[in-house]
């Protein structure tokens, strides 16, 4: 990586010299923090390029007020070429107009780091486990899932660029009564593919077809030898080889949105070995967990309901309603006692947890929350960061009129089905056109549409005519060089200073969890992109490519060539492939 720095890099190296000097000279005292010292674009563009904080933050320890040590400050910047102008705003914000030189260097920066531009070692290594998908292995993948899946590898791919270690994790629940039901559905199949007539598939069964190769398969490996045993002696078997086809159906769906997880962690394999127990353990040992009575249900009480002593977890320490148990009448484990013990595992190897959910899990958010900051501290002596991010449900539309559901799925749109139709890419960056907490529409006709009101479209349309026009001026002899960037004017560098947000964003994305940023980010760029290259439909001295002026078209493309690296850098964030023409 090219130990190039970008724009807001270098600015704010060059207020924290401006500082280091100031504490030479005694204006500031020695070793004083700046921590919270920060140089950003201001909010209101018109007020200049960038704005820092630094005499709001350190006028106290300065023994000074703000306005006061802001006017020294300003004093140094105003000896560098690179600033144009530096004034003081309010109570002693310092706000910076760059020098169009400035902004010509970033167009070089972004060349020189290349694929690596907005990359950061904001993360400093940090090991970052995201789960997400994690959906019950009993059938394809469907569009319900989609928009978490997306969400959970785009965030994935964001933290590794901003500097973290990350593990992709699908949880797979293979031990809950819904993979009997799977087992029992596929051993009906199994029949079915033995020859007997099995009529209607009966209510509480799974009924989609994509369960007849599975049990076509049983009935080649193992004859009619499972028709007619009791379900005792066959169910075991049925459950392992339904859920691995299960797991292998869900792989490959993932795989066409280019999705693949580091791990994939057995519900069952975690009971075996005595995770849920271990957990039980120290949550006893620390006073979370106790046998008492499980409250009646809110509202009307059932007539068959009866008081029953059970482990809780006293989450009402946390600000729950009510504490809530970890194991059944019966003994086996609750979802919310599995999990407890799942996130324990996790938390062993990870410095931060991540959970993707759907919406309709919020209400368990607060108490998981709580058992796992208990939990994490108990497996490593330390509480680790537990994230939780929402995600709403997909409606699928087709011209506004909601779509049918799929037979071979039984009860739903599949997933692969989709992709099929319209295209990963077209269907990654559209799950991330909106924040995941938001409802969304996916309309089939709006997101293959060839328009600005199609953000996929739109981005894409921009990187395959930069792509274009860069052949252009390859077949007229022209290449992109840095040779005259001196000729690029306050239009083409508005385009730079678009560009350079790439790596603020990046990092605040990170830090906030958020990749639909980056998704808007380039929407914006390409909007910026389009404005100018529009100037030239009316103007063919605003063109990228200008008649008998080589050496001004090997500047505009030098500079189009960057804009098109930044677009590939963001959208290979999304996992969408920047494409060369449309």
């Amino acid at each position: 990586m090219s130990d190039r720095k970008t724009l807001h890099a270098a600015f704010a190296a060059k207020v924290d010299a401006v500082l280091a000097a100031l504490e030479a000279e005694g204006v500031l005292p020695a070793g004083v923090s700046r921590a919270n010292v920060t140089v950003e674009p201001p909010r209101d563009a018109s007020h200049g390029d960038l704005a820092t904080n630094a005499a709001m933050v350190l006028a106290k320890q300065a023994a000074t007020n703000p306005r006061a040590l802001a006017e020294r400050i300003v004093e140094h910047l105003g000896r560098d070429a690179q600033i144009e102008s530096a004034g003081i705003a309010g109570p002693g914000f310092i706000n910076m107009r760059l020098a169009d030189s400035a902004w010509r260097r970033e167009i070089g920066a972004i060349a020189g780091l290349g694929s690596d531009y907005g990359r950061s070692a904001m993360g400093a290594g940090q090991r970052v486990n995201i789960e997400y998908v994690s959906a019950n292995p009993t059938g394809p993948m469907h569009m319900g899932h989609c928009r978490g899946a997306v969400v959970g590898d785009a965030l994935a791919a964001l933290l590794e660029f901003a500097g973290h270690e990350v593990v992709r994790e699908y949880y797979v629940n293979d031990a809950g009564g819904q993979v009997d039901v799977l087992a029992r559905s596929a051993h009906l199949r199994y029949r079915e593919a033995l020859g007997e007539d099995i009529g209607a598939i009966p209510e509480g069964l799974y009924p989609g077809d994509y369960l007849k190769p599975v049990g076509e398969a049983l009935a080649a490996e193992f004859g009619d030898a499972h028709r007619d045993r009791p379900e005792g002696d066959w169910l075991p078997l049925f459950r392992e080889r339904a859920v691995a086809e299960m797991m292998a159906l869900i792989r490959a769906d993932l795989a066409l949105l280019g999705i693949h997880h580091d791990v994939f962690a057995s519900e069952a394999e975690l009971q075996r070995a005595g995770k849920p127990e271990a957990a039980e353990a120290w949550l006893r040992e620390h006073d979370l967990v106790y046998d008492g009575l499980l409250e009646a249900p809110k509202g009307k009480t059932p007539e068959d309901w009866e008081p029953v002593e059970l482990p809780l977890f006293r989450s009402t320490r946390f600000g729950d309603d009510q504490d809530r148990p970890i194991r059944k009448s019966d003994g086996s484990w609750t979802y919310f006692g599995a999990d407890l013990a799942y996130h324990m595992q996790k938390a062993e190897g990870a410095d931060a947890l991540i959970d993707i959910w759907g919406a309709d899990h919020a209400g368990t958010v607060k108490r998981i929350k709580a058992a796992v900051a208990a939990l994490s501290e108990g497996a490593g002596g330390r509480t680790i960061p537990f994230d939780v991010k929402l995600v709403q449900m997909v409606q699928l539309l087709r011209g506004g009129e909601p779509v049918k559901m799929s037979k071979r799925a039984g009860t739903f749109v599949t997933l692969a089905d989709v992709v099929r139709e319209v295209g990963k890419d077209v269907v990654r960056f559209t799950m991330l056109t909106r924040k995941p907490e938001a409802q969304m529409d996916f309309d089939f006709a709006k997101v293959v549409e060839a328009s600005k009101d199609n953000p996929v479209f739109y981005v894409q349309y921009a990187h395959a005519r930069i792509s274009s026009t860069l052949r252009k001026g390859a077949a007229e002899g022209v290449a992109p060089a840095p040779d005259a960037l001196d000729r690029l004017g306050g239009e083409e560098l508005a385009l730079v200073k678009q560009a350079a947000q790439f790596p603020r964003v990046v990092e605040a994305a990170a830090q906030a969890r958020e990749p639909h940023r980056i998704a808007f980010f380039l929407y914006d760029l390409a909007a910026a992109f389009h404005a100018y290259w529009n100037l030239g439909n009316d103007d063919p001295a605003k063109r990228f490519i200008v008649a008998h002026d080589n050496e001004l078209t090997a500047a505009r493309l030098f500079l189009a060539a960057q804009i098109g690296q930044v677009i590939r850098n963001g959208l290979a964030l999304l996992g969408v492939e920047a494409v060369e023409e449309m």
